[in-house]
């Protein structure tokens, strides 16, 4: 029997949903039948997260995620993820108090880029994601560098995942300018660049640029599938 993967999702619903297909297509494209891991998600209401990372409020975001991992494990699944890279700020103090077992999105990650040899990336996400330590410090212990993008551009990129990829609004004029700022990674030295928002990918996908692509929710997505399947 395979392990039963529990979603904390909800951070956004655009994000929770491209794991679940991400899991289930992958699993019968890989084994070729529907015998594909039993699921429990459990989506939390977004809005009073924003308003808390609004005023960084993290005890209670904190307070809040480890209530869904309860909850996850009360319906029975085995092990969990977070469905989003932002909320990985408090990972080390879920993963003390989780009743279940969590698989990290940065490491995930790091393990990916390790895979492909490269040893700097740009780093794209929220501006949580961007300014604070913990994915940059995440990615160095795996011996990669992580490259932000400007002041102007990280406000630029937060206000477009909250405003518009959080909804599920999908503009060429925000995909544009994602490119460009992926390609001043690029000529500062990024060998690939990390898509460190679950919504990113939603907008800008490999053939919008020639740079490798690090799709955080499908690899985190993954990485769940294999660990239920081959534990």
């Amino acid at each position: 029997m395979h392990k039963r993967i529990g979603i904390l999702g909800g951070l956004t619903a655009e994000s929770t949903v491209h794991y679940y297909q991400h899991i289930f297509r992958t699993y019968e494209e890989r084994h070729g039948d529907l015998g594909y891991p039993e699921t429990v998600i459990y989506d939390v209401s977004f809005q009073r997260f924003a308003d808390w990372m609004y005023i960084e409020d993290w005890d209670s975001i904190e307070e809040a995620l480890l209530n869904g991992l309860e909850r996850l494990d009360a319906a029975g699944a085995d092990f969990a993820v977070i469905a989003t890279n932002t909320m990985h700020i408090l990972f080390d103090k879920l993963e003390a108090k989780s009743p279940l077992p969590l698989i990290s999105i940065v490491d995930a990650t790091a393990e990916a880029i390790e895979e492909e040899g490269l040893t700097v990336v740009g780093l794209l996400g929220t501006r949580f994601t961007m300014e604070k330590p913990f994915y940059i410090e995440g990615l160095k212990r795996h011996g990669i560098e992580a490259l932000v993008p400007e002041k102007d551009e990280r406000d630029y990129i937060d206000k477009v995942v909250f405003q518009e990829l959080a909804k599920g609004n999908l503009r060429k004029e925000s995909r544009d300018r994602f490119v460009e700022i992926i390609g001043g990674l690029v000529e500062r030295g990024a060998q690939g660049v990390v898509l460190g928002c679950t919504e990113i990918p939603l907008l800008v996908r490999p053939e919008h640029t020639d740079v490798k692509l690090f799709d955080t929710a499908v690899i985190h997505a993954d990485k769940a599938l294999r660990y239920a399947v081959e534990g």
